[in-house]
């Protein structure tokens, strides 16, 4: 998999945490990706982790509090330093136990869940970090690879019978209601895995953000089995 990361224009490939906070998105450059081959066993920290609701948030405290093997201890303090890392970054890092994220079916036509294509948006410039330990990884797709869907002419035309507003407020209406942040994959496009124990930053929509936002979404997951995600 560190071939196709490193094949891709679209990816940096960093090997330390200096270097995948430091280093400047450019050109097509909107993801880095801190390579790593983590050792430590993350299946045990899930399975020893309580589900609350379909999304729980694991603190510090409940990790410090599991009774582990060497090897869990191994993945515990893993994460116990990428949380300090980015806490120490001024970052407000969640890690998540996901046996599923909501759907979004009010609309048949254009779904606004995690599981569709998208990108983030901040009201400040910053990024968005990710990493997966266990379970499905997220994935991403080049920008050249989708099309916005506010502007493909089938979806556009719903979205403008769904507004009952005047023409001038439809542009708006997409953004209070995040239609805008959301693409569809053309033909043949082809997603990259960001697959397990890489931390990621993918760069947000911005008006001052130097690059295009980075596309991606949650992977559906693999059944009977829980993802642990960290992200901010």
């Amino acid at each position: 998999m560190d071939h196709t990361f490193s094949d891709n224009d679209q990816i940096g490939v960093v090997s330390t945490f200096s270097e995948l906070v430091n280093t400047r998105f450019h050109g097509v450059m909107n993801a880095i990706c801190w390579n790593r081959k983590l050792d430590g066993d993350f299946k045990e920290i899930v399975s020893k982790l309580q589900l609350l609701e379909n999304i729980t948030e694991v603190s510090a405290e409940d990790l410090v509090a599991l009774q582990l093997s060497e090897k869990g201890n191994i993945a515990r303090e893993v994460i116990l330093n990428d949380l300090q890392l980015l806490t120490d970054l001024g970052a407000l890092p969640s890690l998540n136990l996901i046996q599923f994220y909501d759907r979004d079916e009010e609309l048949d036509f254009f779904s606004t869940d995690v599981y569709s294509y998208h990108v983030d948006r901040s009201p400040v410039l910053t990024d968005t970090f990710l990493c997966t330990y266990h379970g499905a990884a997220s994935e991403m797709l080049p920008n050249n690879q989708v099309e916005q869907k506010i502007l493909i002419p089938e979806i556009r035309a719903q979205l403008k019978e769904l507004h009952d507003g005047p023409e001038e407020e439809f542009e708006d209406f997409l953004k209070d209601y995040f239609f805008d942040l959301h693409y569809q994959p053309k033909p043949n496009a082809e997603p990259i895995n960001l697959g397990l124990g890489h931390l990621w930053r993918l760069a947000v929509d911005h008006p001052e953000q130097k690059v295009l936002p980075c596309v991606h979404r949650a992977p559906i997951e693999n059944d009977g089995e829980y993802r642990l995600l960290l992200i901010c």
